[in-house]
């Protein structure tokens, strides 16, 4: 009986952890100055650097949310800002 209810425990806390795995994995924070790393390559058209384009990828899902808004709109939907998106292998997303 003993070693049933370890074997049960053992399963459900494995099945809790692959689920929080999923849920952080799934989590972005939406934080526009994570984009800081690319406002170089943005504004003088450099090459991005390796640590801007893994923001970039991070940040994806909340580019539209930064697109809609007007302090951050010039930045975001600048050609510049696209090209180093597209420089990255992140295209900005269709909002």
């Amino acid at each position: 009986m003993t070693m049933r209810f370890v074997a049960i425990f053992a399963i459900v806390l494995f099945l809790v952890f692959v689920q929080e795995t999923k849920v952080t994995k799934a989590y972005v924070s939406c934080n526009p100055l994570q984009l800081s790393a690319c406002a170089n390559a943005i504004t003088s058209s450099t090459t991005p650097s390796s640590i801007c384009c893994s923001k970039l990828k991070e940040q994806r899902p909340c580019l539209c949310k930064y697109m809609k808004d007007p302090r951050l709109q010039k930045m975001i939907s600048s050609p510049n800002a696209k090209k180093v998106a597209s420089t990255c292998g992140s295209p900005f997303p269709n909002c």
